[in-house]
């Protein structure tokens, strides 16, 4: 069944703050950016068993969650590559917030996961997208691919 995955820049905008998300990746590739996760061809993001485990992690701390996309780009459109936005604000004294970087991050704030990237996107970076917000906005873009 299909499902509308909003980018992640845009849940910023609906929360009006910062936020959190995981994104995965081939473990060899490092942290990659949007030109090398086009690259990766036929990544496989549901078999890769980080991704359960975080999303099982989440679950048991009753911690909310759901997918989403990359933060939108108007000159690249990519696939679904398993992306999470994590419901919790970015707020190192929130004892939610520790458990969970203690699960993604190493204590030098290296990743501990090869696979996964934990990462803020902040709101006045997402607000650079604000005129995606408009209605009609991405049917546009789409005429015009």
């Amino acid at each position: 069944m299909p499902m509308l995955i909003e980018h992640i820049d845009a849940i910023a905008r609906q929360k009006q703050r910062g936020v959190l998300y995981v994104a995965f990746h081939p473990p060899a590739s490092g942290t990659p950016d949007d030109e090398e996760i086009v690259d990766q061809g036929d990544f496989d993001w549901k078999t890769l068993p980080i991704r359960q485990h975080i999303i099982d992690w989440l679950d048991a701390q009753g911690t909310g969650w759901k997918p989403c996309g990359h933060f939108a780009n108007t000159c690249l459109m990519m696939s679904y590559r398993g992306q999470i936005y994590i419901d919790l604000p970015f707020d190192e004294a929130l004892p939610a917030f520790q458990a969970l970087q203690a699960l993604l991050e190493l204590p030098d704030g290296s990743m501990r996961f090869p696979e996964a990237t934990f990462i803020c996107c902040p709101l006045d970076m997402a607000m650079e997208n604000v005129a995606h917000d408009e209605p009609g906005f991405w049917e546009r873009r789409a005429e015009n691919f």
